[in-house]
């Protein structure tokens, strides 16, 4: 029987009210259990959803989050001037807010109460779905006091479905010869789909768009015969300990192989392998032992592989019958198993003769719990997009995933609870280990039906948990517009697949580690707290490298971006919140006193070598780099205007990459043909000192003087060295104290609001000067992804027909190979000696001048 949207999932109007429009999730790609922001929530109460099954409780609740949209009165009159949309469409304040994910077994449903009662999170009611829903209504209702909304299960599991294949990147991925791979699946060309649940037996629920599906087929055979035959066959008494013992089994032992009926020979003529399960444990039949005489691990992985291939098979009977091309698995047998998904994926690729891939899913533990959540009236998912989630990873916080990626709670009595997850991590530091991926690396592909590379490791201890993070919903960031096409961008230069690139990076990290705790504690005032909390970081982080070393694929799709993002988000998590502050500071100042001297020199010049001279400034600037290895070698030998100096004076061309003469016939034309100004210029910056004051300050000013806009783009958060967007109205508002052009363009894009208002000089002047303008980028990275910017970025792109990218972060570790739809000049020094080598063909220090005019 098919079912429809309208009735398949009720909506209680007396609940509480949940806004989840432009969720966005909080952590790593695959981290255990990731929270969701709401950005667009508006009610401070609680939200609670379980799904309550047989061996686990999945649940997810909502929690508020400060608001940090900036009051800094400067930044709204940049909004302003940009024509950004006053406030949201939403009559109600928007406070925000994450979806946490939470698992507990079922048999210790007193420690799942305890967590709730302790975080008050049944206040706003609690959804549930799932059998235990039912089951164990009178416990909530006697330990709680309040009865179950009850939801349909097969509903939540499809909303759930539909939710995260809809809204998150890199959701879904293939799993073949141990190799994960993510897909990237078009929300527009999501449907119809074969979802594939296995719980104790199995559902299969042909989907064909948002509440509409049909059950249309199932089997007895699932993860529930996997787990009695296997207890009754080998004694193991967890699911889990009977998945490790697959891990050490050779299946050779107990089923008969055509091979063995064809003397070892293959049968080419029907197309089987010698190495072909025949019939599972077959060889029982002839060998005269009794069960004590065969291996429990080959008894395991022979159940494993005959549940697998069967599940799969009639999947793929049933996707045929249907013509569907896309089939998703998921459901508590699977758990994220490596050897479990190969068996499914080589079944599925064997039957379908390579026509139909066996895609997992994430999150899949969570598909019920997320649709029993998305219950909530007010969800509006309509508005949701996948650039409204981000997912992060944190460390610690006590119950992301059920488990503590830190020391254990012993308990839930309110003492306890008063401790912060912060000082049990440093109380207990040496404990610390990142979250713990699902299933070792290394297992066997099962073309050949060959024992797991595995063999003999064991799984971790929680091989059931599910690698997800935290989601956070922010409604405020968008796609940049002027990508020139958004499903061929990849913001990632280097290709962290790649071993040898992942080892030679986290190498580089590791060596940083010590100078960026340094800098971090010392930034703090060099407390015993900062230095504790300093150590706890490097512990910290440096647990997330060696998992990602270990399982590259455990946050989802490792880019370097993604990689360095983790550093300022593992910085923050241990309060850590601007570890370069004062070294910004002081380079800020140093910058602002040449600043003069320098604007005269330029102003001596003819226009053209004025240009040129501005364009090595940015270069020669870029130096500037507490990232770099070299650069803060550099550091240890000279002040800021000297290793300036050295900088400028290496500037000889041809750059490495030098496209200056065709951007300066853009700016300047040839003969007697001038070209129009550009209306609207974006100028991503990126590091404070003399970066900023020296290089891009003094171009932006010629723009200025050229009659363009110019938009200053900056990062919303503090990452290295990097400018923030609520640091440049400072530094501009300095240095226009030297400069009328800096000052009436910072006067028109609302940067002076409080500074040199007694200026008498032309009102007229002021009134038609063009504007400068600050808009912080949506990230807190030393790189940036244009498939996740500012509301306010993507507002000032619209007019914008010019981007300047500056740095390495944005215009080399990202953004390299990324076309736009107007003119892009992307300015850079290399800083890394096997990075000019790879990229550019050249030698540290050597520079990039890249001009792409509009496509």
């Amino acid at each position: 029987m098919a079912h429809t949207g309208s009735n398949s999932m009720h909506r209680s109007s007396s609940r509480p009210q949940l806004d989840l429009s432009k969720a966005e999730i909080q952590g790593n790609v695959e981290e255990k259990y990731p929270t969701i922001l709401l950005p667009n929530q508006s009610h401070d109460i609680s939200h609670l959803a379980l799904d309550i099954g047989g061996s686990l409780i999945k649940l997810m609740y909502f929690s508020r989050h400060e608001d940090q949209s900036t009051s800094d009165k400067r930044m709204r009159n940049a909004k302003d001037q940009l024509g950004f949309p006053n406030g949201n469409r939403r009559s109600y304040p928007i406070l925000g807010g994450r979806l946490h994910f939470v698992k507990f077994e079922t048999s210790k449903i007193n420690e799942c109460l305890d967590f709730i009662y302790s975080k008050q999170l049944h206040c706003g009611g609690i959804t549930a779905t799932g059998g235990g829903a039912h089951k164990f209504a009178d416990l909530f209702k006697e330990r709680l006091g309040l009865s179950l909304d009850k939801e349909d299960e097969m509903s939540c599991l499809v909303a759930g479905a539909n939710f995260l294949l809809k809204a998150i990147r890199h959701e879904a991925f293939t799993h073949m010869e141990g190799q994960k791979e993510f897909v990237q699946i078009d929300p527009n060309d999501l449907f119809p789909y074969l979802l594939v649940n296995i719980g104790s037996g199995v559902s299969m629920i042909k989907v064909d768009g948002d509440g509409k599906f049909e059950r249309v087929s199932g089997t007895n055979v699932g993860g529930g015969t996997y787990w009695g035959l296997g207890r009754l066959l080998t004694k193991c008494e967890s699911f889990d300990e009977l998945l490790e013992l697959s891990q050490k089994g050779d299946n050779r032992n107990t089923d008969m192989l055509v091979g063995d009926i064809y003397g070892g020979m293959d049968y080419s003529k029907i197309g089987l392998s010698a190495s072909t399960i025949a019939s599972s444990f077959g060889k029982a039949t002839s060998e005269k032992k009794e069960l004590e005489d065969y291996r429990p691990e080959d008894i395991s992985l022979s159940l494993l592989r005959m549940i697998s291939y069967n599940i799969a098979q009639i999947s793929y009977l049933n996707a045929l019958r249907f013509g569907l091309k896309r089939i998703f698995f998921g459901g508590f047998f699977i758990r994220g198993h490596a050897y479990t998904m190969d068996a499914i994926s080589f079944a599925n690729h064997f039957w379908s003769n390579g026509a139909a891939q066996a895609m997992f899913l994430r999150h899949e533990g969570f598909l019920g719990a997320l649709g029993a959540f998305m219950s909530y009236e007010k969800h509006g998912l309509d508005d949701l997009m996948v650039h409204q989630l981000v997912e992060r990873f944190p460390m610690g916080a006590p119950y992301t995933g059920g488990k503590i990626h830190g020391p254990p709670l012993r308990d839930l009595n309110e003492k306890a609870m008063q401790i912060s997850w912060m000082e049990k991590f440093l109380q207990k530091g040496t404990e610390i280990t990142a979250p713990v991926p699902m299933a070792p690396p290394g297992t066997t592909g099962l073309g050949g039906f060959e024992v797991p590379l595995s063999k003999g490791s064991a799984l971790r201890s929680d091989a059931s948990a599910l690698n997800v993070g935290v989601l956070h919903l922010v409604p405020t960031l968008e796609v940049f517009p002027l990508l020139a096409d958004l499903k061929t961008y990849e913001p990632n230069t280097i290709d962290l697949s790649d071993h040898s690139e992942l080892e030679y990076w986290f190498k580089i990290l590791s060596e940083h580690l010590p100078d960026l705790v340094d800098k971090a504690v010392a930034s703090e005032g060099g407390t015993d707290d900062a230095k504790r909390r300093g150590d706890a970081f490097a512990r910290a982080f440096s647990a997330h490298l060696a998992r990602l070393m270990e399982e590259p694929a455990a946050y989802g799709k490792l880019g370097l971006a993604k990689l360095l993002e983790m550093r300022e988000e593992c910085l923050r998590e241990f309060h850590f919140f601007d570890a370069y502050i004062s070294i910004k500071q002081r380079e800020n100042e140093a910058s602002l006193a040449v600043l003069p001297d320098l604007l005269m020199e330029l102003d001596s010049l003819d226009e053209e070598t004025r240009l040129l001279t501005l364009i090595e400034g940015v270069l020669a600037a870029n130096i500037f780099d507490w990232g770099s290895r070299a650069c803060v070698d550099l550091y240890h030998k000279g002040t800021i205007i000297e290793i300036y100096r050295m900088s400028r004076n290496k500037m000889q061309r041809p750059w490495r990459v030098d496209d200056f003469d065709a951007f300066k016939e853009r700016m300047l034309g040839t003969g007697d043909k001038k070209p129009s100004p550009h209306r609207r210029a974006l100028l991503f910056v990126d590091n404070s000192g003399a970066d900023i004051v020296l290089g891009m300050l003094p171009l932006a000013r010629e723009l200025l003087r050229r009659g363009t806009e110019v938009v200053l783009v900056a990062n919303s958060l503090p990452a290295l060295n990097d400018v923030t967007a609520m640091e440049l109205p400072d530094i501009v508002a300095e240095a226009a104290k030297h400069c009328d052009i800096l000052r009436r363009a910072a006067e028109s894009g609302g940067l002076l609001v409080d500074a040199m208002t007694n200026t008498s000089d032309n009102s007229k002047e002021n009134s038609s000067s063009v504007p400068l303008m600050v808009v912080e980028n949506g990230c807190g990275s030393p790189c940036i992804d244009l498939r996740q910017v500012s509301s306010e970025l993507a507002t000032a792109a619209k007019d914008a027909d010019l981007i300047i990218l500056e740095g390495m972060g944005r215009a080399l570790h990202t953004n390299l190979y990324a076309r736009f739809q107007c003119d892009a000049l992307k300015l850079a020094m290399v800083k890394n000696q096997r990075l000019a080598e790879k990229l550019i063909k050249g030698n540290i220090y050597d520079c990039i001048c890249k001009y792409e005019p509009a496509n």
